[in-house]
């Protein structure tokens, strides 16, 4: 199983927005449903994208600021940055062919 990185307000630019590769950021919650599905397949994606692909959480009660400057309505959201924008936007617990394509899409 790929290793994710859990995202503060202190890691946040370092990780993400310095990144060389694209990241994918979960934002989530312990109490949502929809993220509890979503993890495992965003856990697998972690794996089989590991050496094009890294992947991060934010879990928006621990990190509510970067939550607010994303505008994080909804859990589970899913956002793709590359060189630090972002390229994709998924909301939502969606299957994970859909997650893949719209990464490999923005991506392209």
């Amino acid at each position: 199983m790929a290793q994710h990185i859990m995202l503060s307000s202190s890691n946040f630019a370092s990780e993400v927005l310095e990144a060389k590769q694209p990241v994918l950021v979960d934002f989530f919650a312990t109490w949502c449903g929809p993220c509890r599905i979503l993890g495992p397949v965003v856990e697998e994606i972690a794996t089989e994208r590991a050496d094009t692909l890294k992947v991060c959480k934010v879990d928006i009660d621990d990190a509510p600021v970067i939550a607010q400057q994303y505008r994080i309505m909804s859990v589970p959201t899913l956002l793709l940055f590359k060189e630090g924008k972002v390229v994709q936007q998924l909301v939502g617990a969606q299957p994970k062919p859909m997650i893949l394509a719209a990464i490999d899409k923005a991506l392209a």
